[in-house]
């Protein structure tokens, strides 16, 4: 069962509300904004988090974020060779 809705007059920009328009397939305009806006809402969710983690234990370093990158790449290189082994 899907969520209630509600109707909402926006405004925004001619050309974006086109765009979208011409994007949003047969969904319609309606389910694609407000796509847009549930991951909008989850940026600044994530947003927030960030910065009470940073609040309490400091600024993630450019080191420390490069080696996160590094685990995760060599564990989607892992994961795709184990896949490759099962077939």
């Amino acid at each position: 069962m899907s969520e209630p809705t509600g109707k909402y007059s926006i405004t925004m920009p001619r050309d974006i509300a086109e765009a979208a328009k011409a994007r949003s397939g047969p969904s319609g305009l309606s389910a694609y904004v407000a796509a847009a806006v549930a991951r909008q809402i989850e940026r600044d969710n994530l947003n927030e988090l960030i910065q009470v983690a940073e609040a309490e234990h400091g600024p993630i370093t450019d080191e420390e974020i490069q080696s996160l990158r590094d685990q995760l790449h060599q564990a989607r290189r892992q994961q795709t060779q184990d896949g490759a082994n099962a077939a």
